[in-house]
């Protein structure tokens, strides 16, 4: 008989997927309803549920904020029914809640799992972050490169002109200086408005999206997923933490990071195997969102693991009873 406290990701990955369906169904029935919290709450609770079907003894280090905060799957909580193997839990129940609220592309369910103590447990704080996708040299580009380096020397790795890339940037006001350095080198931008875990994953997928490199700032728990994904896609992702306030850096300290100018790359962000599954809330460029016939629903799941590389999508159709 195998040993129960192995982290056995290929039993556990179609568990993790069934875990962001369940969100995805929950919080679909408020796309287009306005209601950020509402649709953000019914993702929480129809996600915990299922994680607690899941034979594990799972905690929380990504989740929706601390204990006080959050009243369901904060950071620390644990999970699961306690048989079984002890992992990290990376999660957005809700990736892009505004986006559902006004039925915009791109809302996702999105949760990542690996063996204890091989997650970033990144407090909630910003993160200035870069990716780029699968076949490119190590450290093509870096975090401490200008915008323009970065666009210069990707070209040059990708034998094209800067002309010839595009980058992914969330739309912000801080970002605005960025934008134009950007797009003086003649780089073209893909803005997006919510949702940076999807952002990265397009650099993963670049003859698809046509997406070839994503910078700036977002949250750092949405890089630890990103990076989990791209861990099992391919690519390379680096991440810094930023801190506005004495409170932020005592997350940080809660969190037991100690060097506050640490850049991360990706396997020291997710040091080990990872299972990754993100389902589609609203249709979007990496999986179609919720649909609803008249007697079943059906949704569209990412499902990936890094120990094998492999990258399944499935269609879940389920009859409404």
């Amino acid at each position: 008989m195998a040993d129960a406290q192995e982290f056995h990701d290929r039993m556990l990955s179609l568990g993790l997927a069934r875990v962001s369906e369940a969100a995805a169904h929950a919080s679909a029935r408020l796309i287009g309803r306005g209601d950020e919290k509402a649709a953000d709450q019914a993702a929480v609770n129809a996600m915990r549920d299922q994680l607690n079907l899941l034979d594990i003894k799972g905690t929380v280090v990504i989740g929706e904020g601390e204990r006080d905060e959050a009243p369901m799957l904060y950071i620390g909580e644990e999970v699961g029914t306690g048989n079984g193997p002890e992992v990290d839990i990376a999660l957005d129940p809700l990736e892009g809640t505004t986006l559902t609220a006004k039925d915009m592309p791109n809302a996702l369910t999105v949760i990542a799992m690996a063996p204890r103590g091989t997650l970033l447990h990144a407090p909630d704080v910003y993160m200035d972050k870069l990716a780029v996708g699968p076949g490119l040299p190590k450290n093509v580009v870096s975090l401490e490169m200008s915008p323009t380096e970065r666009v210069v020397e990707l070209a040059k790795a990708k034998k094209c002109k800067p002309t010839d890339i595009t980058v992914c940037v969330l739309e912000r006001p801080r970002h605005a200086d960025m934008v134009a350095e950007i797009r003086a080198t003649g780089a073209a931008i893909r803005l997006i408005t919510d949702g940076d875990v999807a952002g990265v994953i397009h650099c993963a997928e670049s003859e698809l999206t046509g997406i070839d490199m994503y910078m700036g700032s977002g949250g750092a728990p949405e890089g630890v997923l990103a990076a989990s994904a791209l861990k099992c896609m391919g690519g390379q992702i680096w991440g810094r933490l930023l801190f506005r306030n004495d409170d932020e850096r005592g997350r940080a300290a809660k969190a037991g990071i100690t060097d506050l100018n640490r850049v991360y790359a990706r396997d020291e962000m997710v040091r080990a195997d990872v299972i990754f599954a993100a389902t589609g809330v609203t249709n979007g460029s990496i999986v179609q969102g919720v649909k609803r016939e008249p007697h079943f629903i059906q949704t569209e799941t990412i499902l990936m693991r890094s120990k094998t590389g492999s990258v399944r999508r499935m269609i879940y159709r389920n009859p409404i009873r």
